[in-house]
């Protein structure tokens, strides 16, 4: 099974159209508790970006970030996690084997970034689709191909326009093919 593209794309513009109208810069907590979802910032060990965690008991979501991390990397973090919420069923997890029920606990670290895991990658384009939407791009670009080192401040502007960073907006432009050919 490979990476559901085209549902994942759909799904962010219906989200974005259903509980974000506003456009860009995109908030991803506001949509999160759209979805009756508390979103919490924790300072924990820098490895770990955030966490989804579901009581499956209690029918309560959580979603983490780590507050020590810059703000547009904690909002990457955040639409990441809403991906997995949206997007992946997970295996309950059992603290204790004595007591019923349990939780299901999703967390993103620099292993999520690498591209290995399916549920990973389709959580971070859900993420980059959210944040920097296609069709948004595409009016700001208007069918213009980035060079990396001629565009640096252009890059900047537009990156500090969606809320991400540099890096972010170069690997998403990068896919939607707008880098220098």
């Amino acid at each position: 099974m490979g990476i559901r593209r085209k549902f994942i794309q759909d799904l962010a513009e219906k989200i974005l159209k259903e509980r974000h109208p506003r456009g860009c810069p995109v908030d991803p907590e506001l949509i999160a508790k759209t979805f009756d979802i508390e979103v919490r910032l924790e300072e924990v060990d820098d490895d770990l970006s955030g966490f989804l965690y579901r009581d499956t008991k209690k029918n309560r979501v959580i979603i983490g970030a780590n507050s020590r991390h810059h703000k547009n990397r904690r909002k990457f973090t955040v639409a990441h996690e809403l991906g997995h919420y949206l997007l992946h069923k997970a295996e309950k997890v059992h603290l204790d084997e004595r007591k019923p029920g349990g939780f299901i606990l999703q967390w993103r670290d620099r292993k999520s970034s690498t591209g290995d895991d399916l549920f990973e990658r389709e959580a971070n384009l859900f993420a980059a689709e959210l944040l920097m939407p296609a069709k948004a791009l595409e009016k700001d670009l208007r069918k213009r191909n980035v060079d990396l080192l001629e565009d640096e401040q252009f890059l900047k502007g537009v990156a500090e326009k969606y809320g991400v960073s540099v890096q972010a907006l170069t690997i998403r432009l990068n896919y939607l093919g707008y880098i220098g050919q």
